[in-house]
């Protein structure tokens, strides 16, 4: 009598099966996608030009498609754009209600009613006509704004908060954590009110206006409470707050410091902005106040024992996704192989901008991330249990 069949095991998963050459899915670090994405905005500083900024929301769209998880903070891009849309569309208002005037050769559009104002608010212009010039000037001062904001957003959709908390020298875990807690909260509020949309959705929920939001609004502050309970009995229960073995007069000196230290940055940034200032003012004060703030940091990190458990690796992809963020920026700093005037283009008179080819080219580096960082890890999805067989005896 033949013994019963074996069972049919289950397809391996995507990272346990060959991968034929192709990169394992992983998580890059999060230093990595700040780099990227701050050397990205501070390229996003340098120029107005509309069409490197319409380049550069390309490219973040491109970069988190292709390398966002499945996380819940991972789900907020949209509503950044959605956020960069109002940015845009408050400075457009603003700049037509508080209007400046026209000249002769500007393209005159409507005219609002003007409101006189006092002799002491002189100078401020409420209402009048509103020109063509003006519109597009704020609405490309707006999109710059936009863009860095986008920037941002880049970084907290494709960085993981939490691993990056265990970054920080021990000197800064208190204000990690809290600076962690806050930024989790707008992804986690969203999957709140997706949660609760789709279960009203589910009940066959049809109330719109105050009825629909008072609906939607109780249910998430009850969940974000309950996620607050959570997580202070979470903090609680590891620890965190105690002091240590610190000694008060260990705490005054980290104090000091970092005071000082932060004295000196500041000194020195000012020195390298003022022309005027003397010289000793520039590098050499940011020089003192980085190792006073280092020894600070040194000094505080002894009162906070902290053990990490798979600490994050810094490997070729990390590299090369902050390398090619910060090279975008040095090139659109340098001028080299471009005229500067090519990145604010003069709204008078009224023409296409055109593009540059060097800030194009130092843009699409940036949007080398999407490819370079390795991909992200596939959600864990439960074992799909094998139904057992039924066997006949063979006489």
């Amino acid at each position: 009598m033949p013994g019963p069949p074996s069972p049919v095991q289950p397809p391996l998963p995507a990272s346990d099966a060959d991968t034929g050459g192709r990169r394992l899915p992983r998580t890059l670090h999060p230093v990595a996608w700040w780099i990227w994405a701050l050397a990205l905005a501070t390229a996003v500083s340098r120029t107005n030009n509309p069409l490197l900024l319409f380049l550069v929301l390309a490219v973040l769209g491109y970069v988190v498609s292709m390398r966002r998880t499945e996380a819940p903070w991972a789900r907020g891009f949209a509503y950044y754009l959605w956020l960069a849309l109002t940015v845009v569309a408050i400075r457009v208002v603003f700049r037509a209600v508080f209007a400046t005037g026209i000249t002769p050769h500007d393209h005159l559009l409507f005219s609002l009613p003007h409101i006189p104002t006092p002799d002491w608010y002189a100078g401020i212009r409420i209402g009048g006509p509103v020109s063509l010039e003006a519109l597009l000037s704020s609405a490309t001062d707006g999109l710059r704004l936009a863009c860095m904001l986008c920037c941002i957003g880049a970084a907290n959709t494709l960085a993981n908060p939490k691993r990056a908390l265990r970054i920080l020298p021990g000197a800064l875990y208190e204000l990690g954590v809290a600076v962690t807690v806050s930024l989790s909260v707008a992804p986690q509020l969203v999957q709140s009110v997706q949660r609760v949309h789709r279960a009203r959705r589910l009940r066959a929920g049809r109330a719109k206006g105050l009825r629909a939001l008072r609906a939607v609004v109780v249910p998430v502050l009850e969940d974000a409470l309950e996620r607050s309970l959570r997580l202070a009995a979470a903090m609680d229960s590891r620890g965190y707050g105690r002091a240590g073995s610190a000694t008060r007069a260990s705490r005054q000196a980290t104090g000091v410091l970092m005071l000082l230290g932060m004295c000196g940055l500041c000194t020195g940034a000012y020195g390298l902005l003022d022309a005027t200032a003397p010289r000793a003012l520039g590098l050499p004060a940011m020089g003192i106040g980085a190792l006073l703030c280092v020894a600070g940091l040194r000094l505080g990190g002894r009162r906070v024992t902290r053990t990490a458990y798979r600490p994050d690796p810094w490997r070729f992809p990390e590299c090369a996704v902050a390398g090619c963020g910060v090279l975008s920026a040095v090139l659109l700093f340098g001028n080299t192989g471009f005229d500067a005037a090519e990145l604010n283009p003069s709204i008078y008179p009224l023409s296409w901008p055109s593009l540059p080819l060097v800030p194009a080219a130092a843009i699409l580096l940036a949007g080398a991330a999407g490819f370079l960082a390795p991909p992200p890890s596939p959600p864990k999805s439960a074992p799909v249990p094998v139904p057992a067989q039924r066997t006949e005896e063979v006489t």
